[in-house]
């Protein structure tokens, strides 16, 4: 075996995390765009229409999915452009419901019309982002344990990761 290390530079070094970076924004890009295509064909199961009980109906998980989606991939628009200094995830939990109520009156179509596009949007923005934007950070109001974030982090956590935990709950909804 050939001994790399005693030549091995400083800049060897961050250009192998440079490729390990990009590595990873178009894996997230990838799941991204597998799951916008699992909800692309569940989405015309989905009824109109106000569910009962305590448990969410396709709508309003739909509805959900559209409103996330294009919030937090504005976020990470932004947070990779430098245009936000602090971000409040707990904000925009907080006005979820509300959301969800108003989102849900919508024709599912336009529901998923709306998440398709802004995943297409955010995949596209990873898989384009210059490495140093998606090094940029920016602090999480509150200073919870997770601050600073970087688009990665958003696209990583309260994107693709919830938005694949729905398409799971949308597929045992719909059968």
């Amino acid at each position: 075996m050939k001994i790399e290390s005693a030549d091995y530079t400083k800049t060897d070094f961050e250009n192998f995390l440079n490729g390990e970076l990009d590595s990873e924004r178009n894996l997230l890009a990838d799941r991204l765009e597998r799951a916008s295509a699992r909800l692309a064909k569940l989405g015309p199961k989905i009824k109109a229409g106000g569910g009962e009980g305590d448990e969410w109906n396709g709508v309003e998980v739909l509805a959900h999915i559209a409103g996330f989606s294009k919030y937090y991939g504005v976020l990470v628009h932004k947070v990779a452009n430098g245009q936000i200094s602090e971000v409040d995830l707990m904000a925009s939990t907080n006005i979820r419901d509300a959301s969800i109520v108003q989102m849900s009156a919508m024709e599912p179509a336009d529901l998923l019309r709306m998440a398709l596009d802004a995943h297409a949007r955010t995949a596209k923005e990873l898989r384009t982002l210059d490495l140093a934007a998606f090094r940029n950070k920016t602090d999480v109001a509150g200073g919870v344990w997770f601050s600073p974030v970087g688009p990665d982090f958003l696209a990583r956590y309260p994107l693709v990761n919830h938005l694949e935990a729905h398409v799971e709950q949308l597929e045992k909804i719909l059968g």
